[in-house]
């Protein structure tokens, strides 16, 4: 049996080690499901632990969560029928309508959220909606910029997971709504690139509501010992299909109630990026 732990925790180091080497040097790398236990999730995340703890080891801290895979068609695609997560750090977040550099994110695709900022811990065993309501202190519209570190988004479940569920970078808007003056089942979205539509869709497509998701990843944070905090900013998914990004795109999600939030990106990048 030990022998046997060895072994994966051998294999999540050479897996954390390709991922990390991919964003130090800015090429993407195979995929790391190769070298992790068929199917594993668990091994998958603990890369993803070890990668995020050498990132805070640099002087980085957690602001949040994101939340991924959480359409139905997507987990059809990847053969699982769960959400995943990943920490956001502080040096993802770009103001609004500032540029990202090119290479900044490795492989970028770019899609509209629901943004919830807490107010007040999330620490029950099981929450409800009405939990998360109570918890959240406003809500914002969010461009999340999805990257991957594997050669050409050629990833399976594993390989989203331990490479931090595909997190890049993150936009939030600047004008904090309310959760009473929302329906966020209802919420409409579209994503344009210079005035041209090139993502639509609703907040049920997230898990039927974003509210869900939020849920979702409480529960599992609490049942990892690491429960949602004040503070915390959630990115509760996709509200429709990601879009892909060029050098010198602006984008611009609109979502209904919520207003706007713009992601630029440099035609170049610049010496220091963080991928």
């Amino acid at each position: 049996m030990r022998e046997a732990v060895n072994t994966v925790d051998e294999a999540v180091a050479r897996a954390a080690e390709r991922l990390d080497t991919a964003r130090r040097t800015g090429v993407p790398c195979d995929p790391v499901r190769d070298l992790l236990p068929s199917g594993d999730l668990a091994a998958a995340y603990a890369v993803q632990a070890v990668l995020s703890d050498r990132r805070l080891a640099e002087g980085r801290r957690v602001t949040g969560w994101k939340i991924g895979l959480t359409s139905a068609a997507v987990q059809a695609q990847l053969g699982v029928d769960t959400p995943d997560f990943g920490p956001l750090m502080d040096d993802t977040a770009v103001p609004d309508g500032a540029e990202i550099p090119w290479g900044a994110v490795l492989q970028p695709r770019a899609e509209a959220e629901v943004a919830l900022v807490l107010e007040h811990d999330l620490r029950h065993e099981r929450h409800t909606v009405a939990d998360v309501i109570r918890a959240t202190a406003f809500a914002l519209p969010a461009v999340e910029v999805v990257g991957s570190r594997i050669r050409d988004w050629d990833i399976s479940a594993v390989d989203t997971i331990a490479d931090n569920a595909s997190s890049g970078a993150h936009v939030l808007g600047t004008r904090p709504v309310p959760l009473r003056e929302l329906d966020l089942r209802t919420v409409g979205m579209v994503l344009e690139r210079r005035g041209e539509p090139v993502s639509t869709g609703a907040g049920a497509a997230c898990l039927g509501n974003p509210l869900h998701a939020a849920v979702w990843l409480a529960d599992t944070l609490v049942r990892l010992g690491r429960p949602l905090r004040a503070g915390d900013t959630v990115l509760t998914g996709a509200l429709g299909p990601m879009t892909t990004v060029e050098p010198g795109d602006v984008l611009e999600a609109r979502i209904d109630g919520l207003g706007s939030v713009r992601a630029a990106f440099r035609r170049t990048g610049r010496e220091g990026d963080t991928r």
